[in-house]
């Protein structure tokens, strides 16, 4: 495992017309480390995670990033076409993202994540639309995870599985930053907490010293 970073946010921040959405921030994410982005709705989680994610400019800073990263981002929303299948988003992303066996990994995911493939993604439950945005994160086998609020509408199964991967994921030297209010996400999965309250960092730490 190298101990360089995965990536480095040096002083991001955005705006968005006259509204600060996020204060300068720094942050790294180094391999084997699960990172919990809390604080309050509107506290800049989100904007932090796409501009790591490269979905979002900063408006000033930067953000770097290892060689050949592969990072995969599951939004808040669902990033995915209504009117396709789940089936049938997976093999698009799955293309996208250069998957050597797109056909193998849509059949994994499907299974794995069990999603119905007899409707278009806008006509599932609010907990599969979840599930299908996790799977689509998971292709391309990113060494980096961004989610955002990923267990607000699994099921207890699910959720247990989720925090599974990011367990496996740390341990093979991965890395995941996670967005959440789930207080047993904290407990189950993270090894260091950053809030955010109105766009800047209130706290940085580990778990123990932030339940305290």
């Amino acid at each position: 495992m190298t101990d360089l970073p995965f990536l480095v946010a040096r002083g991001v921040s955005r705006r968005f017309g006259v509204q600060v959405a996020l204060e300068p921030t720094d942050l790294t994410v180094v391999p084997g480390e699960v990172v919990a982005l809390v604080g309050p709705n509107g506290a800049g989680k989100s904007t932090l995670l796409a501009i790591l994610a490269g979905a979002l400019p900063p408006d000033t800073g930067t953000v770097e990033r290892a060689d050949g990263l592969k990072v995969g981002w599951m939004p808040q929303r669902p990033a995915h076409y209504g009117r396709l299948t789940a089936r049938e988003n997976l093999d698009l992303f799955a293309r996208l993202e250069g998957e050597p066996d797109p056909d193998a990994a849509v059949e994994r995911l499907l299974g794995q994540f069990e999603l119905p493939t007899d409707r278009p993604s806008a006509n599932l439950s609010v907990g599969n639309r979840q599930r299908l945005n996790l799977a689509i994160a998971l292709l391309g086998e990113p060494r980096v995870l961004l989610l955002d609020e990923p267990t607000a509408s699994l099921d207890p199964q699910q959720r247990a599985r989720l925090w599974e991967r990011i367990a496996a994921l740390a341990e093979s030297g991965g890395a995941t930053v996670l967005a959440t209010q789930n207080v047993e996400d904290l407990e189950r999965t993270s090894d260091r907490v950053v809030e955010l309250v109105e766009g800047h960092v209130a706290f940085t730490g580990a778990v123990a010293e932030y339940a305290v």
